[in-house]
């Protein structure tokens, strides 16, 4: 299986362990990226309200990269995800956006012809791979370590093209494929906070309180999630969440990190060390900690 790979800004920086992760949980399973040339930043969700025709053809720079490659597009942060479905929806159904959009690519010398399908690794895991081929590679399962599996606000909607809207399982699926507890989390969906965290700091690490508070009510070793922004929300923010709100800490992990585990890669590998609230001591009384 072969997609194209669209990382975006976040993978590269803050969420360079994701990345690390998702490319070696694709290798293991015989799925080949291929990372488009000369990519840039999507404008993520706040170019929108800066310049929107301008954030569209910014976004649309990529579809156009992608699509002479004629391979699905493989998008793992959540807001570049939905930016790129958002921008490949309305360029097809606004036709003055279109004509906008066009005429900006044309200027750079490319084109558009929307032709390219954007797909999220959670959904190539589950619906191209397959569960079964999933748990071929278990070499370790996750047996004992309770999962919360956090999906955040922007992977499944406004777009549902994979999963459930509001109360998404795909990644509660593939989890349990690799051997783990899968704790029933209602907030799988409600906002960290976003960018608030840098804008309205009061508002945003409550929002981000909200959701560890739960996951340590419900008896989780751990909260995987599957965006950077909610990473970095969620692990960056406990300090400040337990000098305002309530101490209460519990380790954020993306979902590849643990297949990753599941598959017998060590956790320097997957990056886990770049955590600033280590999961280490929680996957050590699971048996799960590596070295290396």
């Amino acid at each position: 299986m072969r997609y194209a790979y669209y990382p975006g800004c976040s993978l590269k920086g803050t969420g360079k362990a994701y990345e690390e992760s998702l490319l070696s949980v694709f290798r293991t399973l015989g799925v080949e990226l291929h990372e488009i040339e000369d990519w840039n930043c999507c404008g993520a969700t706040s170019y929108s309200s800066v310049h929107n025709s301008a954030a569209f053809a910014l976004a649309a720079r990529n579809l156009a990269l992608a699509e002479p490659l004629r391979m699905d597009l493989v998008a793992p942060c959540a807001a570049c995800y939905l930016v790129l479905e958002k921008t490949k929806r309305y360029i097809r159904n606004h036709p003055h956006l279109d004509e906008r959009v066009r005429r900006g690519l044309q200027a750079a010398g490319l084109r558009y012809e929307g032709n390219v399908r954007v797909r999220h690794p959670l959904d190539v895991l589950v619906n191209d791979v397959g569960l079964d081929a999933v748990r071929a590679k278990v070499k370790r399962p996750l047996d004992g370590l309770a999962v919360a599996p956090y999906y955040g606000c922007q992977v499944v909607r406004p777009y549902s093209t994979f999963d459930h809207q509001t109360y998404p399982v795909l990644m509660d699926r593939l989890l349990e494929a690799a051997g783990a507890k899968v704790v029933r989390y209602p907030l799988k969906t409600k906002c960290c906070g976003g960018s608030l965290t840098g804008t309205q700091p009061d508002v945003g690490v409550r929002l981000a309180w909200f959701l560890i508070r739960e996951a340590k009510k419900r008896g989780a070793d751990v909260i995987a999630t599957l965006c950077p922004l909610c990473h970095f929300n969620l692990d960056s923010y406990q300090d400040k969440i337990a000098r305002t709100c309530e101490k209460v800490s519990v380790p954020t992990v993306y979902f590849t990190q643990l297949l990753g585990l599941a598959f017998g890669h060590s956790e320097k590998s997957l990056g886990l060390h770049r955590n600033i609230v280590s999961a280490h001591a929680a996957l050590a009384s699971r048996s799960l900690a590596t070295a290396g």
